[in-house]
């Protein structure tokens, strides 16, 4: 055989998956004609997710499918499935899905010895045809084990010929299979070597009282795939949402527009005020002004004829717009005119990726010009550090990439300094920081601020004093000397 002999592979073909997101892990889908393996711990999500290929193989992209269950009864799945807007025996009753129904009935005993699957095949065979399939779903190949207890390897050699035909079919395939752990083997029987082209892993992880789901490709034959943990959630009348840090890229433009922070001498300090499309970190102990320079943000916005949108974690409504009364900016009228909304939820309410996915949404709904997230600190307490670093780079990322000015705050340690792992995380995503800080001097407490850093622009390098009363915020002179809680506590963390 020569090198001319040797034909060069052509480029896979991709099928969708719509999964949101997940496609982008997969470089624009699932190999077409291919088998992949969906392994996890129960209620990790596997059923949707196989489902879910299906749903939107028939509503997105015509692709007609079948749905082989070894597990639940057809209706118990399609009962399931209403939630997420699926509608499985309808699509069954106009001719798009086809139903194999392999469950064990109750009294279905164990079958032991010898055997082969040639039935279930030509089942398979046969629903494809009539419907014209183009994707089908096993779920779940762990109890095909579990009811057919013979010799593991004729088992075996039986789905990996169930497979074969499958794929000289020109179906795609995807087979659920359960794990006994969030990081043990792939799956419980050992599937994945066997028959698998492809293996993808769902994980459903248990950490600080909270789970923390996530989707993982282990392997993609013959193609290029994102590595690592990605996290995904379950949303109604949508399914699975990943959320991949794979897809968010550093490609966005840099705007030299400045917009204003909503204080004049803060402008100043900044070299004429914040860049239109960065995210500036606001770091200070409680009280020292973080929800009053929100404040100011959003009013000075408005003003200069924008729409701005805030998310507050760790005040109501009711004490947000009282405490912006306070400062003479009027919360409920700018929301009546339509410039402002403000939106208060409770951090344990939710996992971090549906925060994100619920900001993603309302932003693209209002199409603000700004955006404020107060506080960082209170979401960082219901996530893991990796969850939450995930979490602050797909939010920056978010913000830049539709040229929104952002302004986030985050709580410190400490009174008087220090900084806190939301700081520690978010700082070197952020294009500028701005501490706040009590500072003691001869007895008496003041307030200081400093501009520490400002990405791209020359800023001010003292710390000035600063007073709060009725109007707002008052900056005073430089301190005559820099504090030590400036100079030791922060500038060697950040």
């Amino acid at each position: 055989m020569t090198l001319q002999d040797i034909e060069t592979p052509e480029a896979l073909e991709r099928v969708q998956t719509g999964v949101k997101a997940f496609d982008e892990l997969v470089m624009g889908g699932l190999p077409r004609g291919r088998t992949t393996i969906v392994g996890g711990t129960p209620g990790s999500g596997k059923t949707v997710f196989a489902t879910q290929f299906l749903a939107h193989g028939i509503t997105l992209y015509g692709e007609r499918g079948v749905l082989v269950t070894f597990e639940e009864p057809p209706r118990d799945i399609a009962a399931n499935m209403q939630g997420f807007g699926w509608d499985l025996m309808g699509w069954r009753r106009e001719g798009k899905l086809a139903f194999v129904d392999a469950s064990p009935a109750t009294n279905d005993e164990v079958v032991i010895g010898d055997f082969d699957l040639n039935g279930l095949l030509s089942r398979i065979l046969h629903s494809a045809k009539t419907v014209n399939a183009r994707r089908v779903v096993l779920d779940s190949l762990t109890q095909l084990f579990d009811h057919f207890i013979g010799e593991p390897k004729i088992l075996r050699r039986e789905l990996y010929g169930i497979s074969k035909a499958l794929k000289q079919a020109g179906l795609t395939v995807l087979m659920t299979a359960e794990r006994n752990s969030e990081y043990g083997e792939i799956t419980r029987h050992r599937l994945e070597e066997f028959v698998a082209d492809n293996v993808v892993i769902l994980r459903n992880v248990l950490n600080r009282e909270k789970r923390r789901r996530t989707i993982e490709v282990l392997k993609m034959r013959g193609s290029h795939h994102a590595e690592g943990e990605a996290p995904f959630t379950l949303l109604a009348n949508q399914g699975v949402i990943a959320i991949p840090l794979s897809s968010l890229r550093l490609e966005q433009q840099s705007s030299m527009v400045r917009v204003t922070s909503g204080n004049r001498e803060i402008d100043e300090m900044c070299g004429g005020g914040f860049f239109r499309d960065s995210v500036t970190l606001v770091s200070g102990a409680t009280g020292t002004g973080k929800t009053l320079l929100v404040t100011n943000f959003l009013a000075g916005g408005v003003a200069a004829g924008e729409k701005a949108i805030l998310f507050g974690y760790e005040e109501s409504r009711g004490q947000l717009f009282r405490n912006a009364s306070g400062w003479g900016v009027d919360f409920a009228r700018l929301e009546e005119e339509g410039r402002l909304r403000v939106i208060c939820l409770y951090p344990e309410a939710q996992g971090l990726p549906d925060h994100l996915l619920t900001i993603q949404a309302l932003v693209d709904e209002f199409q603000p010009n700004r955006i404020a997230v107060d506080s960082l600190s209170a979401l960082e307490r219901i996530a893991p550090d990796t969850g939450f670093r995930e979490f602050l780079i797909s939010l920056t990322s978010f913000i830049k990439k539709r040229e929104i000015a952002g302004l986030c705050t985050a709580t410190s340690k400490s009174l008087v300094g220090g900084q806190s792992a939301s700081e520690q995380h978010i700082s070197t995503l952020t294009d500028s920081i701005i501490l706040l800080r009590y500072i003691q001097e001869a007895g008496t407490m003041h307030r200081g601020l400093m501009v520490l850093k400002m990405r791209g622009s020359e800023h001010a390098k003292d710390i000035r004093r600063f007073a709060i009363d009725g109007n707002g915020m008052h900056l005073g002179e430089p301190f005559p000397q820099a504090p030590d809680v400036f100079a030791a506590g922060d500038s060697e963390d950040f």
